[in-house]
């Protein structure tokens, strides 16, 4: 017994299978036509004005503000820069340790340093959202040196604004 027809088996319409096969053909032709064009349209202008390479550095700040590093490049620039922001003595003293939901920690080596910078807390608030814009701060909080036990706790000074 001969086989029956593909067109059978498949319940293919033998009168829309040419055009089915040349659609896919004509389109894949069409494509890499378009595709041949843009490379030539490319090749003429190479190096033409208006086809300048981009820098690394706006990759970069494409790359960053697409992924949301932003914040976190921010916070580096602010721990690099720390003696702007503070001044250079308190800067010796201090340092920004996290930000984390808008809370800004800053960790000092000791108390009295603590109570310096929680009174500078509006002043280092405002020179932070003027010098990296971008870096959203709504609370500062101002801790002393790690405790080593139970019986001491670290100072805790936060102002919220």
């Amino acid at each position: 017994m001969p086989k029956p027809p593909i067109c059978e088996l498949l319940n293919l319409d033998q009168r829309k299978l040419p055009a089915e096969v040349f659609d896919r053909i004509s389109d894949r032709a069409g494509r890499l036509k378009e595709r041949e064009e843009r490379a030539r349209k490319a090749w003429e202008s190479f190096g033409k004005p208006g086809r300048d390479p981009e820098t690394v550095g706006s990759l970069f700040n494409l790359l960053a503000s697409n992924g949301a590093w932003i914040p976190h490049l921010k916070m580096a620039q602010m721990r690099d820069h720390w003696d702007q922001v503070v001044g250079v003595e308190n800067s010796k003293h201090s340092y920004p340790a996290s930000l984390r939901d808008g809370v800004l920690t800053i960790r000092c080596d000791s108390p009295a340093w603590t109570t310096t910078l929680s009174y500078m807390t509006p002043l280092l608030t405002d020179t932070i959202r003027r010098k990296l814009e971008g870096l959203t701060i709504n609370e500062v909080r101002v801790t002393g040196p790690q405790s080593q036990g139970f019986s001491r706790g670290r100072i805790s000074r936060k102002i919220r604004y």
